[in-house]
């Protein structure tokens, strides 16, 4: 179970585990009689798995006794006679001999030593006609935790933190969640997403978090670049939309308005809108495929707009290159965060695209920092946002 914090992840585990250990019929047909409990670390299991307000010994007993928990035995014991035994990441070698119907490993993406760890465990998986294992953590991109979801024996459940909101604080949703949503942090601790690098990507989620920002300074310009598909229709790509603003020496991403197959019309009233609502001083408009109709749609739309045609006389990752460069020296930030736009920008490589798709989005983000800082030009005013 991948998931973000407070979404639940303890209580499913300790729900399952107390399930097995009944032999409730909607999890297993006969009582599971020796659990194995695995933590970060001994006091893990113990505050977390087990005492927690989440753990087993919380939960509602419905008129069922309530297991005894042994903390010099490590051993938590139910009226029945199954057992659960509670074990440490860190000390993998206790794993060797002890053999189990069922485990539960709560937060395995960040145990020190999670391969070793979890391949003893997995020897020890042995006991009853179906062994089985549940890992309840929010994602990190280790090993392990790849490895797992890439297992066509792995079922895989996913839960948010605003799934669980009517039992979270509502001053945690609007700060915390409110704060982070969107982020890299905030998709993977909040959302439970796998956030990974590709590592011959131009740009790296470390760079990009390092230099966003939560508002733009005074901006001297302020363009909106527009990468128009070539054709429209439910196999066209998308239209990349992307707003950028220049202050002395650095550069800010404001906007991601692009479409994903939309009409003519559609991105043509978009890219207008986020024009005027920045008050932005031109469109920056690729001519290549389509882009002689994308001008002509716009200047039929609204032809009081100031429109910049650029043509790309060079391939995708040699016009994005300079570009990275940029973000690498520090020159660009991102105000705010740009979920699509960022994964496009880390997973875009010498080969374009992992998926093969186009890259809409980050041609749109190239074309509009490449107008305000590898061209020279005037800045006409100060604006503040």
């Amino acid at each position: 179970m991948i998931g973000g914090r407070g979404s639940g992840k303890t209580r499913t585990g300790a729900e399952w585990v107390d399930a097995l250990s009944r032999g409730d019929p909607a999890f297993t047909p006969e009582p599971v009689g020796r659990i194995a409990l695995v933590g970060e670390t001994h006091l893990d299991v113990r505050e977390v798995m087990i005492e927690g307000p989440s753990g087993i010994l919380s939960l509602p007993r419905r008129g069922r006794p309530r297991p005894t928990w042994s903390p010099s035995r490590r051993r938590l014991e139910w009226a029945n006679g199954a057992v659960a035994q509670a074990f440490s990441a860190e000390e993998p070698d206790a794993l060797r001999g002890p053999q189990f119907g069922a485990a539960w490993c709560d937060e395995a993406a960040k145990w020190r030593r999670p391969e070793a760890a979890f391949d003893m465990l997995q020897f020890g998986l042995r006991l009853g006609a179906r062994p089985r294992n549940l890992v309840t953590t929010t994602p990190r991109p280790v090993p392990l935790i790849r490895r797992l979801l890439a297992d066509p024996r792995t079922v895989v459940s996913r839960a948010r933190t605003r799934d669980n909101a009517d039992h979270l604080a509502p001053d945690f949703l609007e700060r915390v969640v409110g704060r982070y949503a969107g982020t890299r942090l905030g998709r993977q601790e909040l959302d439970g997403e796998l956030i990974a690098d590709r590592d011959d990507a131009l740009w790296s989620r470390a760079g990009l978090e390092a230099n966003r920002v939560a508002a733009a300074p005074d901006l001297g310009r302020i363009v909106v670049a527009v990468d128009p598909p070539a054709t429209s229709g439910a196999r066209s790509d998308a239209c990349g939309i992307v707003a950028a603003g220049r202050a002395g020496s650095h550069a800010y991403v404001l906007a991601d308005a692009s479409l994903a197959r939309a009409t003519p019309q559609a991105w043509a009233g978009a890219a207008l809108a986020l024009y005027h609502r920045l008050a932005a001083d031109a469109l920056v408009v690729e001519v290549n495929q389509g882009g002689e109709m994308a001008t002509a749609v716009l200047a039929q739309c609204d032809p009081a707009v100031p429109v910049s045609r650029v043509h790309a006389t060079r391939g995708k990752y040699l016009r994005a290159e300079p570009v990275s460069l940029l973000y690498a020296q520090g020159f660009v930030h991102h105000v705010g965060a740009f979920p699509a736009l960022e994964d496009e920008l880390c997973d875009f490589g010498p080969e374009g695209l992992s998926g093969g798709t186009s890259p809409d989005r980050l041609d749109a983000l190239v074309w509009a920092l490449a107008h305000l800082m590898l061209e020279t030009r005037s800045e006409p005013r100060i604006r503040r946002l």
